[in-house]
């Protein structure tokens, strides 16, 4: 195929890209807005939030869901900051990795493969994390209009359609992802407003401020220091706090994204720590007594939120309720599908992931890497198995997630603070405030990669292990058994893709192909 020669000039954002060796492969048409939209629909306080609402109900109660909500809301935010002001600096798809193979002072390569490889289980046990909450939601949805069974096969079924369909809207749909990304904003802030509004309103008895924002409650079985529960009840928070580091990974879809995309990273943390804080207060209030609390822990639902709406407003009220957070937590899963298979397309590009040429492989028709979000589908589907077996496997899951992800997170942030006299600062910047931001979001996540491996239930069994260092001494094994027998000897970090003249030849293909399948169309 004839190449055409650049008919156009370079805009900033491409000719970022090239000096970092990539070629505008990706379309790149997001708003600022849009690639907020992505972050702030993946942690989506109606997924996280209500899915882990139960374990956060058992594990300290009220007081420790609404303090520990904001104390885990500013120690994010600490992190946010911190990868902001990198991801200013290096606004490439897959991020993470590319940050730290740059920021290294020495052995570059080695702590990019074990970012990549930690933000990769992370990305894909969020993926699996939120999708799985949806399954759950759905059936008990299902369960309360049509009689469905409850049963773990049953959940597992839902799960995998729930999986297909994203796979299929960011295999096909991927206009309409982007406009529902958008949507999903405005749906997340109304349907809080709705579920806050009608909790308020409707009921006829709510609780104290003094059970609101004092009440324990130890419901693990645990016999230990109240402190303990406290600590491991943070998970709720913690998980919700998750996936806004798909503003960096959409970066080279987005417009100005030196500025937009770590605007997206910071803007998600702070819009989520307002309006969830407001949602878990209002659900509080509208438990009307401790026999409606214990209810609620044991409903044959199996979800804690559906059985407080139904005893606070009656059935088809708590039914309606239900579904806003169900759309919720569709729109988050698809958002989570697409950041994953972003990541995985760039750790692809650079040979870090077994057949990368064929994950790394573009659709010239949508110009996605369609290829790996049928990897980030399978691999997510996976994760959630256990399940039939175990039935704290969901918890296990969003320790899975809290943990892949924090580790890739905080790796840049600690290179760039050991190396920050080499780190040229993009127009996103943190000034006098980096080193004290910087440091304290690294204290928070050595802290709590060890907290979410703790068991959280007593008495520990096959049924109820908490499998979370299982599932990370995996990847730790297999990627740092890969990386000394073989990985070190060829992966070198990031790949430039070529020179200026390689990246515009790549990128002018692109545009051909396009005009030949906008003439056959």
């Amino acid at each position: 195929m004839a190449v055409n020669e650049q008919a156009t000039p370079l805009s900033e954002d491409e000719r970022a890209l090239h000096q970092m060796g990539y070629a505008q492969e990706l379309r790149r048409r997001m708003s600022g807005f849009s690639n907020f939209a992505v972050s702030f629909t993946i942690i989506s306080i109606l997924s996280g939030c209500l899915t882990l609402y139960g374990f956060g109900m058992a594990t300290g109660g009220p007081a420790v869901i609404v303090w520990g909500w904001l104390f885990v809301g500013g120690m994010t935010l600490f992190v946010g900051l911190a990868m902001a002001e990198v991801c200013s600096s290096f606004p490439t798809a897959g991020g993470l990795y590319y940050w730290s193979a740059k920021l290294a002072r020495r052995n570059g390569a080695a702590w990019s493969w074990f970012t990549g490889w930690f933000n990769f289980l992370g990305q894909v046990a969020v993926t699996a994390g939120i999708d799985f909450g949806a399954a759950f939601f759905i059936n008990a949805f299902g369960a309360l209009v049509w009689g469905w069974s409850t049963a773990h096969w049953v959940t597992i079924l839902i799960y995998a359609i729930v999986l297909l369909v994203h796979g299929l809207l960011n295999q096909f749909g991927i206009r309409l992802v982007a406009m529902l990304n958008d949507v999903s904003v405005w749906w997340h802030i109304v349907g809080v407003l709705v579920i806050v509004g009608v909790l308020v309103f409707v009921p006829s008895h709510h609780q104290s401020a003094s059970f609101v924002f004092g009440h324990f409650v130890n419901d693990t079985g645990l016999h230990v220091a109240p402190i303990y529960i406290v600590l491991i009840g943070l998970l709720l928070a913690q998980y919700t706090f998750t996936g806004y580091d798909a503003s960096a990974h959409m970066s080279e879809e987005t417009h100005d994204a030196q500025l937009k995309a770590p605007n997206g990273i910071v803007s998600s943390i702070l819009v989520s720590l307002v309006a969830g804080l407001v949602l878990i207060v209002a659900i509080l209030f509208a438990i009307p007594n401790m026999g409606e609390y214990s209810s609620a822990l044991g409903s044959a639902t199996g979800v804690p939120p559906a059985q407080i709406f139904i005893d606070a407003i009656g059935r088809h009220g708590g039914e309606l309720l239900l579904l806003i957070a169900i759309v919720a937590q569709a729109f988050c899963g698809m958002a989570s599908v697409t950041a994953n298979s972003r990541m995985i397309y760039a750790f692809s590009r650079d040979g870090a992931v077994p057949g990368h040429r064929f994950w790394h492989r573009i659709n010239p028709r949508t110009r996605t890497p369609t290829n790996s979000v049928w990897f980030a589908v399978v691999f997510a589907f996976l994760l959630g198995l256990p399940y039939l077996k175990s039935y704290t496997a969901y918890a296990a899951v969003t320790s899975i997630a809290v943990i892949g992800l924090y580790i890739a997170y905080v790796i840049p942030t600690l290179l760039r603070r050991l190396n920050s006299e080499n780190f040229q600062e993009g127009p996103w910047t943190l000034g006098k405030w980096s080193p004290i931001v910087g440091w304290v979001g690294i204290i928070w996540v050595a802290f709590i990669t060890v907290l979410f491996m703790l068991p959280s239930v007593n008495p520990v069994t096959w049924a109820n292990f908490n499998y979370a260092p299982v599932a990370v001494g995996v990847v730790v094994l297999l990627s740092g058994g890969w990386w000394v027998i073989s990985a070190r000897k060829w992966f070198t970090g990031p790949r430039s893709q070529g020179d200026e003249l390689k990246l515009e030849s790549i990128e002018a293909e692109f545009a051909n192909i396009e005009r030949e399948l906008e003439e056959v169309d």
